[in-house]
């Protein structure tokens, strides 16, 4: 074969496969482009953007108390930013800005030729603002192998569309006001106010340089974390400054002499954080449903809804201040009870964490445990939060596992008994320190709180407040020989003393309870439970009676409605109405219906004196000793195994508050009853808000109100020593045995029924 021959079939080959190449490439680019890896956003959608309004929510008082973006940013205008900043950026990012329209070819084939072919990594990078722009505005999403170039085909064709529907000015703001900085914060103006204290508008041109800097590698370059290094990056900005003669050789070096400094904001928590993901998640299902039913496209965080809600504002922030502020108080107490032997440096505690921690699920895939956890141990830079503010310290994954451990957590909810509308919502301390809602997703045992409902179903049984019953100890044969016990040592009982049903509930008597639910009955009472609204399932065991019920804090609070309302709601309402920007109502909430009260009046009544009195002289006296409160207040508080939970429900004649404190693991508690018990930490939210609401005028018709007055009838009831001692011969004579069978009032009487039966 001739070499000409040989050269066109090469040739051929070269070029068949240049083509075929080529086929592939459209054929890619195409797949793309057609929206078959994703629906691409368009010219119009891009034009749009800008225009998007923030929904508000709305609380009981017409006052806006959030808001919900299209993206978590503080906005600022470009007109309100210093030139030396918008400088600053362009010459570090894209110093080609305005003269290409998305993707900067030039920048690209040095990219190609330098950096990949050279193998010069100073050449710089091929990406433009435009098309970080695309990037931070949707995302990029996991095509496995083929992520990058499909990502950045995608985000090439959106940056060219970005610069057809706006201004190479509006390109820059939009930029501005969502590119990520450190610290996990989005938009110059949240990272100006985290980093200095102060509005993006005030930036000087250091702060300016530090803040573009962080966008190389917004971890390693956080002036927080790693100040040498960030200051280093700046005076890389400020040399760019210089090349591009953006500022002059005297105020580079101005800039580069000065040591870094930073003020870096105190105030990382966000009020009401639990609450508004809540209202969002309820507020697009109601969204979703309309959508779907009625062929619209309502959007929550682009249409400006307006979205009115249950909520008093003024009660939330009373509640999340009072909340925070006495688990602090506690915290202290909680951490120095574990002087030796701390718990959440207990590897069966903290190792199961770890293994849900995003650390440990990435390395785990290519290392055994025992690598995973020699890298999860090393140390480096970080930041501790400490309920106030973050601390940088030297630590490891496993330290930070520890350390978030340690911290108690607490929820309050509180509603109107008689509507059922939530009146505030504290589904957890922080979420810097945990995101968990307690009110949405936790169902915890609810210890004392439970016995109300216990005693409500004797009263309807048929047992009156000044009916006794012993205090004597027993073993339940039926039941493993399970033998309840009081509290503790100090609430040892003479077992020849009697208690009324009155003063067993006020001093919260586990051995009395136990008999109180032994004369209701374990069915009679689950029936009633459930006519409370109580919907999860109660096993039917004795020790119901001591609350060892796993409910959720939303039915706690609406079945303590049926010791104050006449009729039950039958549930709790959060959201009233959703209306359009223009005012247009697409959503109303329907009526709430109420159920009859499995409590008549009269019964009622007697309940509600018997929890005001727990408030008077019980568990609950510190209500009206330490806090001084007189109002209309009953209420009731709860401790459960190994103070583990400890809970505090108040019940006024319009508001009802439901506090639990603890901790989200449930193998950690606290250490002794002294501190662990409801009446210590969980009554104090309710004491001290409950005050603050007494203080504030706004709040006098419902502070003020008193409960209906007791008549003769009802008063006669209650009127009863608290005790009554056995007689001499009752006690030379009585059983010595101290176990029976457990088998309530009415089942005794079955048997003896069907006993009688047989003659």
């Amino acid at each position: 074969m001739s070499k000409n021959k040989t050269k066109i079939k090469y040739l051929k080959i070269a070029l068949r496969f240049i083509l075929l190449i080529a086929i592939v490439f459209i054929g890619f680019f195409a797949s793309i482009y057609l929206g078959l890896f994703g629906k691409l956003a368009s010219e119009k959608e891009l034009a749009d953007f800008n225009q998007v309004q923030a929904s508000k929510f709305i609380d009981r008082n017409d006052q806006t108390f959030a808001k919900i973006y299209e993206l978590n940013r503080e906005s600022i205008s470009i007109d309100a930013l210093p030139q030396h900043l918008l400088d600053a950026l362009i010459a570090t990012e894209d110093a080609r800005f305005y003269e290409h329209s998305g993707i900067d070819t030039r920048s690209l084939m040095r990219v190609l030729f330098k950096t990949i072919l050279a193998g010069d990594e100073s050449s710089g990078g091929g990406s433009t603002i435009t098309l970080q722009l695309a990037k931070n505005l949707f995302g990029r999403k996991d095509y496995a192998f083929l992520s990058l170039p499909i990502n950045k085909t995608k985000e090439a064709i959106v940056a060219q569309r970005i610069e057809d529907a706006y201004t190479k000015r509006e390109i820059l703001e939009l930029y501005l006001n969502t590119v990520p900085f450190s610290g996990n914060t989005y938009g110059i103006e949240s990272a100006s106010q985290k980093f200095f204290n102060k509005s993006a508008a005030d930036l000087q041109l250091p702060e300016a340089a530090i803040l573009v800097g962080t966008l190389k590698a917004n971890h390693s370059y956080n002036p927080r974390l790693f100040p040498e290094r960030s200051q280093l990056r700046r005076d890389v900005v400020i040399t760019q400054m210089l090349k591009y003669e953006m500022i002059s050789k005297q105020e580079a070096d101005a800039v580069m002499v000065e040591s870094l400094e930073i003020d870096y904001s105190k105030n990382t928590s966000k009020n009401s954080y639990y609450l508004k993901e809540y209202l969002v998640d309820q507020t697009q299902e109601i969204l979703d449903s309309i959508n779907a039913k009625d062929d619209e496209d309502f959007q929550l965080k682009k249409d400006g809804l307006i979205v009115k809600t249950t909520i008093d504002a003024g009660i939330q922030d009373i509640l999340e201040s009072n909340l925070k502020e006495h688990l602090k108080k506690i915290q202290s107490q909680f951490e120095s009870q574990y002087a030796s032997n701390k718990p959440w440096e207990n590897p069966a505690i903290w190792k199961p964490e770890l293994r849900r921690s995003k650390a440990y699920q990435k390395l785990i895939k290519n290392k055994s445990e025992d690598e995973v956890l020699k890298e999860l141990s090393k140390k480096r830079k970080t930041e501790f939060y400490d309920g106030e503010q973050y601390q940088v310290v030297t630590a490891s994954t496993i330290d930070s596992i520890q350390h978030h451990l340690k911290f108690l957590n607490a929820a309050s909810l509180s509603i109107d008994p008689h509507s059922g509308d939530i009146l505030a919502y504290v589904g957890g301390l922080d979420q810097n320190l945990s995101q968990y809602d307690f009110i949405r997703y936790a169902k915890r045992q609810v210890g004392s709180t439970f016995k109300p409902i216990v005693y409500a179903s004797a009263l309807n049984q048929g047992l009156e407040p000044c009916d006794y019953l012993s205090a004597k100890e027993i073993s339940y044969k039926n039941y493993d020989n399970w033998k309840p016990k009081n509290a503790s040592k100090k609430d040892e009982i003479d077992p020849h003393l009697n208690y009324s049903l009155k003063s067993a509930l006020t001093q919260s008597l586990n051995v009395v309870s136990v008999k109180v639910l032994e004369e209701a009955g374990i069915q009679n009472t689950i029936n009633f439970a459930k006519k409370l609204k109580i919907k999860s399932v109660i096993k039917p065991e004795p020790s119901m009676a001591l609350g060892a019920v796993n409910m959720n804090i939303k039915e706690l609070a609406l079945a303590y409605s049926g010791f104050v309302a006449d009729e039950i709601p039958n549930r709790l309402n959060l959201i009233k109405s959703i209306s359009t920007i223009d005012g247009k109502v697409i959503y109303e909430a329907p009526k709430t219906h109420h159920s009859e009260n499995p409590l008549d009046e009269f019964k009622r009544l007697q309940m509600l004196a018997m929890l005001q009195n727990v408030v008077k002289a019980g568990t609950g006296r510190a209500i009206t000793y330490t806090y001084g409160l007189r109002q209309a207040i009953a209420g009731k508080t709860g401790t459960t195994q190994d103070n583990k939970d400890g809970w505090f429900v108040g019940v006024t004649p319009h508001y009802i508050n439901v506090n639990w404190v603890g901790h989200n693991n449930q193998k950690i508690g606290f250490k002794t009853t002294r501190l662990g018990q409801g009446a210590v930490s969980a009554l104090p939210i309710f004491a001290k808000s409950y005050a603050e609401m007494i203080n504030n005028s706004e709040y006098n018709a419902m502070t003020r109100a008193k409960f209906k007055g007791l008549n003769q009838n009802i008063l006669k009831s209650l009127a009863c020593e608290d005790t009554k001692r056995d007689g001499f011969f009752k006690r030379l004579f009585s059983n010595k045995k101290d176990e029976k069978e457990f088998e309530s009032k009415k089942e005794e009487e079955k048997k003896k029924k069907k006993f009688l039966g047989i003659f």
